[in-house]
């Protein structure tokens, strides 16, 4: 335990950093809707005749003029891709960073089993990602209410839930490869951030890289399906969990076995 709160300190600035621009971004966002929705239907007309860039972006699944259309693209892809920017530098670092700041040795010699520090790290991560989506979460229902527009909260509540799992996911990832380098990752959980988020934009330009899909957690979290739809696509959420399993179980492995001297 006094590691998981040692961990939860250290790394409450950039948690907060994170937490304001997100939660800044989709507010706004949502606030400048009333402003727009009159033009919405004619932007929604265009968007939807750009051919595969409205694919790409998932225009042509759901109504731009309409509030859930309009969340799903442009604060979607906010919170999915900030949000996995966050998930991935967190990752990246959670163990990596022991040795990159010359801790690993202190750490070590106290009454923890390197399994225990893999937990209590991995825990750690989980609840910065909790507590990162339910303040944007909980700012984006005050927006909404402030603004009086129709929204579906069932929807909504998937989309925030879709976007949790990713992040999960890619943190889980990320946190893998961080028992297997030195020194800082940053670069590395960056790069993996914007791969997953670009494979997704593939995949969707053109059917014949339909299965680029199940590399990617943001086939699952793609607002504009959920919205279009009103269900996550399970078959991706599957392969996602096998993913992050293996995130997971790679982190427990090679730290047990790794020489930090």
């Amino acid at each position: 335990m006094t590691l998981f709160l040692h961990e939860l300190r250290k790394n409450r600035a950039s948690l907060v950093i994170w937490t304001a621009a997100l939660s800044f971004m989709l507010g706004v966002c949502i606030l400048i809707y009333p402003e727009m929705s009159s033009q919405m239907n004619e932007i929604s007309d265009m968007f939807a005749d750009m051919g595969s860039f409205s694919s790409a972006f998932g225009m042509d699944q759901v109504n731009f003029g309409e509030f859930m259309g309009y969340f799903a693209i442009e604060c979607g892809n906010v919170l999915g891709l900030g949000g996995a920017l966050f998930a991935a530098l967190i990752g990246v670092t959670a163990i990596s960073c022991e040795e990159r700041d010359g801790t690993a040795e202190f750490l070590l010699v106290h009454p923890l089993s390197r399994g225990s520090v893999v937990t209590n790290k991995l825990a750690a991560l989980v609840v910065r990602i909790l507590l990162l989506n339910t303040v944007v979460a909980v700012i984006t229902v005050l927006c909404i209410f402030a603004v009086g527009v129709d929204a579906d909260f069932g929807k909504l509540t998937l989309i925030f839930l879709s976007y949790v799992i990713l992040q999960i996911e890619i943190g889980a990832v990320t946190f893998g490869i961080s028992a297997f380098v030195r020194g800082g990752a940053v670069g590395i959980g960056l790069g993996i951030g914007f791969a997953f988020y670009f494979v997704n934009i593939l995949a969707n330009l053109d059917e014949r890289l339909d299965i680029l899909k199940y590399v990617t957690p943001f086939s699952y979290a793609d607002g504009t399906s959920i919205v279009a739809n009103g269900t996550l696509e399970l078959k991706y959420l599957a392969i996602g969990a096998v993913f992050t399993a293996a995130g997971i179980a790679s982190s427990y492995v090679k730290y047990s076995r790794k020489d930090i001297l």
